[in-house]
């Protein structure tokens, strides 16, 4: 590929990433919300810590708490990263470093393409795939997963064509860099180990000499990750007694996708799971079943890309990487619909899914090139129709990408949650809140950006369970969105004067707020 064409498409990419930033003033969702906060904490000198609690899942002693207990620490490292060389602890600072990150990402791409088909027009369409991501477009700039996890998961493709010893070591600090923003993330490193059986087959043939390869490349892949975890596995160690983060295998009991906020959270539990029924795992499966295939088909396929992508995945089906992809996606597909279900079709299916995103994308192509070639043997098109097709096939996701844009960003308002929260805060502050006081709210990192305020998330289980954490946690206020309201919340939003312990104090954009006396 021509350097200019990696140029131009860099540049592309930064003006669409830089394009939609301008439109994100804030995070916009709890993920990136709480990344973002966690690198506010890093650069302000308070360690891996954090000023709320988003969950109960590991028994939190009280505020401030160890953060990244159950997200990892990745993105607010980098997040932290950028506002420390810009000198500026805001938002726009620490969405700099992923809004390279994403520009990066078609370059990495149209690399990848090439390397697979050698052929420089699907390259540069891949690339412009990239470019024009349609689902995966409002999340990339943002302080998430998004953008590093595509560009790890693109790395590791293009170095497992590599026979050099040194190419393993390199994918053990990547699958160390991905466990280090996902917990998921751990997937490659087994794919990296797997590779390096294939690899030890391909290149000896003696027995002798295929083990020795393997452990060979498989320590280099185990030194590289380790590099990258040791020390974050050290700091659980230290703070939490394991490696892994108290908690986190909760997530296997769950029965409802509300337990991940329960209070207190030791009520989920496997005989609570059992307790729910075969009958109750079997419905949350084949629900989960369904979403992560529309996941598959409408993210990842990007619709119009589906069918594209797996005529493309056929022409490429002896490589190595087309084998490591298929292998890593259906794993990741089964874990996330028969192990972690609720995540899996909450958003996690979705997150995990962008490692592979690069792959399908170099791909699709040469997929689109396979059907117009076998229309031109019926003589139906001239030569120019490769070009022609490609073009619109580009055209067609930018429309979709937009459109995307708009439904996402623009029409519903991306900051309207936060927007109430300024305003509740304000309210709070009328009412003669103190800012040390905490607030129980939907979304905790959301708040304490606008308002600097600690805060934790609002538990299923309805007035008592507030009660109860407002004497655990010192908890003063409680505010009761009308887009959060579970089922057993109705009551207290719609009887709002008639709560003991709730004292109703007003409204504010239709959020209800409360003082609490837990001891009434």
């Amino acid at each position: 590929m021509n350097w200019r064409l990696y140029i131009l498409l860099f540049v592309l990419g930064l003006a669409v990433a830089v394009g939609i930033a301008s439109l994100q003033e804030l995070p916009g969702y709890l993920d990136s919300d709480y990344y973002f906060v966690g690198g506010l904490q890093l650069v302000e000198g308070k360690g891996f810590t954090e000023p709320f609690l988003w969950n109960y899942l590991d028994d939190p002693a009280g505020l401030p708490h160890p953060s990244h207990a159950y997200w990892l620490p990745l993105s607010s490292i980098l997040a932290a990263i950028s506002m420390f060389v810009t000198g500026q602890q805001t938002y726009a600072a620490a969405r700099l470093i992923f809004i390279l990150i994403t520009a990066l990402v078609p370059l990495l791409t149209a690399h990848l393409a090439f390397d697979l088909t050698g052929r420089r027009g699907l390259s540069v369409t891949s690339g412009l795939l990239a470019v024009f991501s349609i689902y995966h477009v409002p999340f990339m700039p943002v302080t998430d997963n998004f953008a590093p996890f595509m560009l790890l998961g693109g790395l590791i493709f293009i170095l497992a064509k590599k026979e050099r010893w040194w190419a393993f070591l390199f994918m053990g600090l990547l699958a160390g860099l991905m466990n280090l923003a996902r917990s998921d993330g751990l997937l490659w490193l087994g794919l990296a180990g797997l590779l390096s059986l294939w690899r030890s087959f391909e290149v000896n043939r003696s027995i002798k000499s295929r083990i020795q390869s393997f452990v060979f490349f498989g320590i280099l892949v185990v030194i590289g990750y380790l590099l990258v975890m040791g020390p974050w596995y050290a700091r659980n160690i230290t703070i939490f007694g394991s490696p892994m983060a108290p908690g986190g295998s909760r997530i296997l009991w769950l029965t409802d996708y509300n337990d991940t906020f329960a209070f207190p959270a030791d009520q989920v539990n496997m005989g609570a799971w059992l307790e729910a029924g075969w009958g109750a795992a079997l419905k949350v499966r084949l629900w989960a079943l369904g979403m992560n295939l529309m996941n598959a088909f409408g993210a990842q396929g990007g619709v119009l890309l589906f069918p594209f992508i797996l005529i493309g995945f056929w022409q490429v089906k002896q490589d190595i990487r087309a084998r490591l992809a298929l292998t890593g996606w259906l794993i990741l597909f089964v874990v996330m619909t028969l192990i972690f279900p609720f995540a899996g079709a909450r958003g996690g299916f979705f997150h995990a899914g962008t490692a592979f995103q690069s792959f399908w994308w170099a791909v699709a192509p040469l997929g689109l090139e396979r059907i117009v070639a076998g229309i031109r043997r019926r003589n139906l098109l001239d030569e120019r129709a490769y070009g022609i097709f490609r073009g619109a096939l580009v055209l067609m996701c930018l429309g979709l990408t937009g459109l995307i844009i708009w439904i996402r960003i623009l029409q519903p308002g991306w900051l309207s949650e936060e927007e109430l929260s300024v305003e509740v805060e304000r309210f709070l502050i009328e009412q003669g809140a103190r800012p040390e006081e905490i607030a129980i709210v939907r979304n905790p990192p959301g708040y304490y950006i606008v308002s600097g305020r600690s805060t934790i998330v609002m538990p299923p289980g309805g007035p008592e369970t507030i009660l109860a954490l407002a004497e655990r946690y010192g908890a003063s206020y409680f505010v009761l969105e009308p887009g959060g309201i579970l089922e057993e919340y109705r009551e207290i939003y719609e009887r709002y004067e008639e709560n003991p312990g709730l004292e109703y104090l007003g409204e504010v954009g239709d959020a209800r707020i409360y003082a609490l006396h837990p001891a009434e």
